[in-house]
């Protein structure tokens, strides 16, 4: 178990290095998040609509779009000079690689999960006083599970010829529970309601969570075997 700890931080470590040094992913992810919030600001009639009304499903439909920016990309370095194929065939378990992958790419979403809460309070006037804390793990756990079914499906598209064209096809039909329990639980929590009314879609949004984690590290064996 140490050594296969190990083997999942060692992989953890050097997927996030290599984004400290270029940067690539979380700076597409940021610019987005924060422009998306602009865009969606000033896209609103305040007369008709108030902002807080609609903040959490802006809210998470810009997780889901600027994730799959970052996500998609998860093999995308790695296919230069078959460094994918290295660690593929190296004696780390599949489901090894696929928890690291998994890990760091939380890791990324979770910390633009926090910038995009920041962007949407700033614009959209939602106080966070009340319920930030619940507010912030329900955003934890929509993004692992999504971050989960994202890097699977990432590495199935990775080997076609439409690359990251394929990933939203694919994903999002899966993501309708995180939107549904994951927005639900947001809208009330921002809006100052009690966590005892949210509850059951926050142990919904667990349950995907950890069901997706839990069926990517079977499947993923098969994915980049084939």
């Amino acid at each position: 178990m140490i050594r296969y700890l190990d083997q999942i931080r060692a992989i953890v470590w050097k997927d996030l290095l290599l984004e400290i040094r270029s940067r690539e992913r979380i700076a597409a992810m940021g610019a987005f998040a924060v422009l998306a919030g602009i865009l969606f600001n000033f896209s609103i009639d305040t007369a008709i609509v108030r902002p807080q009304d609609v903040a959490a499903g802006l809210l998470w439909m810009t997780l889901v779009f600027g994730g799959l920016l970052g996500v998609g990309r998860t093999f995308h370095i790695e296919e230069q000079d078959n460094a994918l194929l290295g660690i593929l065939t190296s004696p780390v378990p599949k489901d090894a690689v696929f928890l690291a992958k998994v890990a760091a790419n939380f890791v990324l979403l979770y910390a633009i999960s926090l910038l995009v809460l920041g962007v949407f309070a700033l614009f959209f006037r939602v106080s966070l006083d009340a319920n930030v804390g619940w507010v912030i793990l329900v955003l934890a756990l929509g993004s692992l599970g999504f971050v989960a079914l994202a890097t699977l499906f990432a590495a199935m598209s990775a080997g076609t010829s439409m690359g990251e064209t394929l990933l939203p096809i694919l994903v999002f039909p899966l993501l309708v529970p995180m939107v549904v329990f994951g927005a639900g639980a947001t809208g009330r929590l921002l809006g100052g309601r009690p966590f005892s009314e949210v509850d059951g879609n926050v142990r919904m949004l667990g349950a995907f969570a950890f069901a997706a984690v839990w069926i990517g590290a079977v499947l993923f064996r098969y994915v980049v075997e084939d």
